[in-house]
């Protein structure tokens, strides 16, 4: 069964720094670009950051540019979104996503929450 789960997601501060993960399970992740989203409440899913499969480059919303940094580890099939610098505004549930041509995939998301 091909899976993507998220981990990670919490309640932090302000100010705050959390590291979600995206682990693949019943396939590899290697030729796979990488996404992450985020849904606020009444708000329309966000494409904040994604990593390619082929070089490695990136790209980052305007919202997160600066503060957030994706990154793959092929080795443990897993790939990660550092937060830094949170606020409030960063409040959402945060979900991968696995593309390769037609196929795609999503996990289930985590809840990002930022209050103080």
């Amino acid at each position: 069964q091909f899976k993507l789960v998220e981990s990670g997601g919490a309640l932090v501060q302000p100010g705050g720094s959390l590291r979600l993960s995206c682990a693949a399970s019943g396939f590899t992740l290697d030729y796979y670009a990488i996404g992450w989203f985020r849904q606020a409440p009444g708000k329309e899913r966000e494409d904040i950051s994604c990593i390619s499969s082929s070089d490695g480059s990136t790209y980052y919303a305007d919202s997160v540019k600066g503060r957030f940094t994706i990154s793959r580890d092929d080795a443990k099939n897993t790939v990660y979104l550092q937060m830094n610098s949170l606020n409030t505004e960063d409040t959402a549930v945060y979900y991968c996503n696995a593309q390769l041509n037609t196929l795609n995939y999503w996990g289930q998301g985590t809840q990002v929450t930022v209050s103080s």
